[in-house]
Order: C-alpha cells, then sequence, then structure tokens
C-alpha cells in the first residue's frame, strides 16, 4: 500500500511547489510601444549669392597657327629647330640653299633687261621708219614722174612697151614700200604697249622672285612652340611645300560643347560685359570665355574661351577638362547633393523633429569651399535658419521623426 502512494506523493509534492513559485514570482513590467527616430546630419540654410559651375570637356586648339612652306623649289640648307622647341621671334626656322636661290634672281633679272632692251630697239626702229618713209616718198614721186612721161613717150612712138612696163613697175613697187613703211609706224604705239605691259610683268615677276628668296630665309614672326617638321636640311623640295609650323605659345584656345539650355544665360552674361573664367583641374589654367562659333548641332554650340596666363603643359590637340564659372544668382543656397531626392526635392526639420518635404530649382553645380562638388538650389521653402537635412534616407516621407545627429556647415 505505501509503495502505491509514493508517486502520487511525489507528484502532489511536484504540484505543490509549481503553485507556490507561482505565487511568489515579480510582475513583469509594462511594455509600451515607442515611435523610432532616425538620426540624420542637417545643414542650416543661409541664402546668398552663389556662382554656379558648369563642367565642360573641350578640345585645346592653336587658331593662329601657321604652316612654313617654301616659297622656291630648292634644297634645305639650314633647319636649326627641332620638334616642340620654344622659339622667339626672329629666330630661323629653316633655309634654303643660296646655290637654288640665285639662279631664280638671275633669271628674273635677266627678263627685265631683255624687255627694256627691246624697248630701246623698238623706240630706235621708229625713229628709223620715220627717217626712212621721206626718202621712200620722195622716191615714189619720181617713180610716179617716170611713169608719166614714159607714158606720154610711148604715146608718141618715142618709147617702147617694154619701158612703159617697167616705169610701171617701178612705181608700184615703191608705193608699195611707203604703204610697209607707214604700216610699220603706225603699229608702232601697239608694239611699244605689248613690250612695256610685258616688262611691267617681268617687273613684278622679278620682284616676286626677290620677294619669295627674302623669304627663303625663314624667321619666326612670333614667340611660339615648333611642330609638325616634315623636312631635315639636305631635302629637295618644291615650290609651296609645307616645310613646318609654328604656333604662339600665348594665343591657345579651348573649344568645349555647350548644351543647348545653357547658350542663352551666357551669350547674355557676355552682352552685359560680364567676365566668365574656367580653371582646370587644380586650378593649373585658366580660360576667359570670349564667344561661341557660329554654328551649332544637336548635342550644343562651341564655346570658345582664351588662355589666360602661360599655357604650361598644354598642346594643341589635348583634351582638357574644365569648370566654367556661370552668372552669379542670389538668393541661392549651397547643398551637398545627398539632400536631394528625386529630381527638385529636399527635406526640412520642422520644430518637432520630423521631415517636411520641400520643392526647389535646380540652379546647377557649385563648388564648396574645399572644391567638392554641390548642387545649387533655390526654394520659397529656403528661408535663413531652415534645417536641411543632408542625409538621405531611402525610407524619407513627411512626417518621419528624425534626431540629429551632428550639425553640417551652413551654406556659403
Amino acid at each position: 500500500m505505501s509503495k502505491r502512494l509514493i508517486p502520487v506523493l511525489i507528484l502532489a509534492v511536484g504540484i505543490a511547489g509549481f503553485m507556490i513559485l507561482k505565487m511568489t514570482r515579480p510582475e513583469p513590467a509594462e511594455v509600451s510601444a515607442t515611435e523610432r527616430s532616425w538620426r540624420v546630419q542637417v545643414q542650416q540654410v543661409e541664402p546668398g549669392t552663389h556662382t554656379p559651375v558648369l563642367p565642360l570637356y573641350g578640345e585645346v586648339l592653336a587658331p593662329e597657327q601657321l604652316t612654313v612652306t617654301a616659297t622656291l623649289a630648292g634644297r634645305i640648307g639650314a633647319r636649326p629647330v627641332t620638334e616642340g622647341q620654344r622659339v622667339s621671334e626672329g629666330e630661323l626656322l629653316v633655309a634654303l640653299d643660296e646655290a637654288d636661290i640665285q639662279p631664280a634672281l638671275a633669271q628674273a633679272e635677266a627678263q627685265v633687261n631683255d624687255l627694256k632692251a627691246q624697248i630701246r630697239s623698238e623706240q630706235v626702229r621708229y625713229r628709223n621708219d620715220q627717217a626712212a618713209l621721206a626718202s621712200e616718198q620722195a622716191i615714189l614721186e619720181n617713180a610716179r614722174r617716170q611713169l608719166e612721161r614714159t607714158r606720154s613717150l610711148v604715146s608718141r612712138n618715142l618709147a617702147s612697151r617694154e619701158a612703159l612696163e617697167a616705169a610701171t613697175d617701178a612705181a608700184a613697187r615703191a608705193e608699195l614700200t611707203v604703204n610697209t613703211r607707214q604700216r610699220a609706224i603706225e603699229e608702232h604705239p601697239a608694239r611699244l604697249q605689248s613690250l612695256e605691259a610685258k616688262l611691267a610683268q617681268a617687273e613684278a615677276n622679278q620682284l616676286s622672285t626677290r620677294r619669295d628668296a627674302e623669304r627663303a630665309r625663314m624667321v619666326a614672326p612670333f614667340d611660339g612652340m615648333v611642330t609638325d617638321i616634315r623636312v631635315a636640311e639636305g631635302d629637295q623640295v618644291s615650290r609651296n611645300e609645307p616645310l613646318l609650323s609654328l604656333y604662339p605659345v600665348d594665343g591657345l584656345e579651348l573649344r568645349a560643347r555647350v548644351p543647348e539650355m545653357f547658350r542663352g544665360e551666357l551669350l547674355d552674361a557676355l552682352a552685359r560685359g560680364e567676365t566668365l573664367t574656367a580653371t582646370s583641374e587644380g586650378d593649373q589654367h585658366r580660360f576667359r570665355l570670349t564667344r561661341f562659333a557660329g554654328t551649332s548641332d544637336a548635342s550644343g554650340t562651341e564655346a570658345i574661351l582664351e588662355l589666360e596666363g602661360e599655357a604650361g603643359g598644354i598642346r594643341p590637340g589635348g583634351l582638357l577638362p574644365v569648370t566654367l564659372e556661370r552668372a552669379a544668382r542670389s538668393n541661392t543656397v549651397s547643398i551637398p547633393f545627398s539632400a536631394l531626392y528625386g529630381a527638385d526635392s529636399v527635406y526640412l526639420m520642422s520644430s518637432d523633429g520630423r521631415m517636411e518635404r520641400a520643392r526647389i530649382e535646380r540652379i546647377g553645380e557649385a563648388r564648396g569651399s574645399n572644391g567638392e562638388r554641390r548642387l545649387l538650389v533655390s526654394g520659397e521653402a529656403l528661408v535663413s535658419g531652415a534645417q536641411l537635412i543632408t542625409t538621405h534616407l531611402p525610407n524619407a516621407v513627411t512626417g518621419l521623426k528624425v534626431d540629429v545627429a551632428d550639425f553640417g556647415a551652413s551654406a556659403q
């Protein structure tokens, strides 16, 4: 009987212990639901006047680059410069061999002297023709009188028919001689004019040859950089063959394509006389916007920017990224890109610590104090002292509770 009661007693003791523990346990603390808060960084809004910038990518050109060509055919006698060499105004670039220049000068001078001699000969001929005409006219008169006497004698049977024919032939020959001489005298002005025209042409050719001979020794017309050398000393070249190129070191330009949406604004700024400058990375080179190209296409219009200062390491044909400063805009705020939601929205922090969506207008890019890229915007809600949320939250929505983690710098 006692063995049967042992399990019952054990069970009863266990139940009693459980009830005692249940009654003596501590009451759990009440849990109340709390709203989650997101920690964000904010920037105090301070509207002011800022300069928007426009990133551009352009090609360096040398609009004043000239190509030196051979003025005469001949052999290259000297070429003291090398590719990429910087030269000063008046410094020798290339010269033709003097042995090839002198024959051209001598030939041009000989043509002039020959035509001058022909003119003198024509004038002597004219004077001789005038003197000979008087004698030939006297001979013609004698021949005519002889013909009349012979006719009279023949009519009286005092001379033969053969004598009459001889007198007739003599008179005809004398008349032909006079006519030929008169025609030669009448043609004198035309012959003289033709020779004088040929002389003028020969003298012009002589001047041209002398000029080409002087230019056969080619010197730098300005301080510049030598490039595109095509010949070496001793090469045989033909007339007008390109020899080398030279461009001024202080006349470089940058041509960069500007989107059509910015062209009108930039043109208006230029019309107002504003100076718009562009700088390369690290401010190594500085350019000034001067004008736009005369034509454009679907991708935009080429802006022409002139280099200010030394060219440094840039060369024509090189590609260079620059940042163009646009006209300054008032009542704008510089914000980080992380503050932007979509294309035209930001969030402000309300007085009770909640997010409020605000519409803004994108003006363009700006540069921060340390050179970082920022966004330049304006909007009615961006008033002085407002707290702009700069932390980008994927679940951002109006009314979302936020806490300030750290204050960013005020907009500059």
